[in-house]
């Protein structure tokens, strides 16, 4: 099960996952020094932009950052979902990750369906999206 997060944004106002509603929600855990993230904040972005208007939600956890450099990040990237400051790790280690980057996907139940541990791609990541939205949700 996700076990659901909630907490400082690294801009703009608090998140909480258990207000959000979402037919899938994709968890991403990245900080500014670590060069996979870089890579992969483009696709993140499209794929985004590209399921935003099929429930698909976004959520970043910034990991153990410098927030300045964090809100520089997002707007550089133009980062359009809300990311948890997470100075400690603490957040990030309720999800059980094991290094950076990280995405989590959860259906609409809460159920945490797939973990893709390091650097994704668009096409990985909207393939996992498009199982997620054929597939009925997972019972609790």
């Amino acid at each position: 099960p996700f076990p659901g997060l909630m907490g400082e944004a690294v801009v703009g106002p608090p998140v909480d996952t258990g207000s959000m509603d979402w037919t899938v929600l994709v968890v991403n855990v990245w900080a500014t020094w670590c060069e996979p993230c870089r890579r992969e904040q483009p696709a993140l972005q499209q794929v985004q932009a590209a399921y935003e208007e099929r429930g698909v939600e976004f959520l970043g956890v910034d990991y153990r950052d410098d927030r300045a450099a964090a809100a520089r990040w997002i707007e550089d990237f133009e980062v359009a979902y809300p990311s948890l400051y997470d100075p400690d790790g603490r957040t990030a280690a309720t999800l059980g990750f094991p290094f950076l980057p990280d995405t989590y996907l959860v259906d609409a139940t809460g159920t945490m369906r797939y973990a893709v541990y390091g650097e994704t791609s668009g096409d990985e990541l909207s393939g996992l999206i498009d199982e997620m939205l054929a597939a009925p949700a997972a019972e609790g």
